[in-house]
């Protein structure tokens, strides 16, 4: 948890240390390394949705899966809370990634 310095500074600690302890350069190489894995992963989902994709192709489903796209809507609003992130801003973050998606989905079509 977060203490208050004496100063009244938040100290939270970091994965790598607290706060005093860590440069602004330092923290904008985890920062840099943090975006590189996101876009990592933003890379392996699309992989899999593209998968999907083929896989609906395939067996003649429709591209928009609304039940579907609720569950992730759900999940990733839980997760959201479960790390203390905006649940507002993720599932935005994830409506763009859904639209993509189906963009992808279309155009493969």
């Amino acid at each position: 948890m977060d203490d208050d310095d004496t100063n009244g500074r938040r100290t939270g600690d970091r994965m790598n240390g607290t706060t005093e302890e860590m440069s602004l350069s330092e923290l904008r190489e985890e920062i840099e390394e943090i975006d590189r894995e996101l876009v990592e992963l933003i890379a392996r989902r699309t992989y899999v949705a593209g998968t999907v994709a083929e896989v609906k192709a395939e067996r003649d489903l429709p591209t928009t899966d609304e039940s579907q796209e609720a569950r992730v809507m759900e999940r990733v609003g839980e997760n959201a809370e479960n790390f203390d992130v905006d649940a507002n801003l993720v599932k935005a973050i994830f409506r763009l990634l859904i639209e993509l998606n189906k963009v992808e989905q279309r155009e493969s079509r």
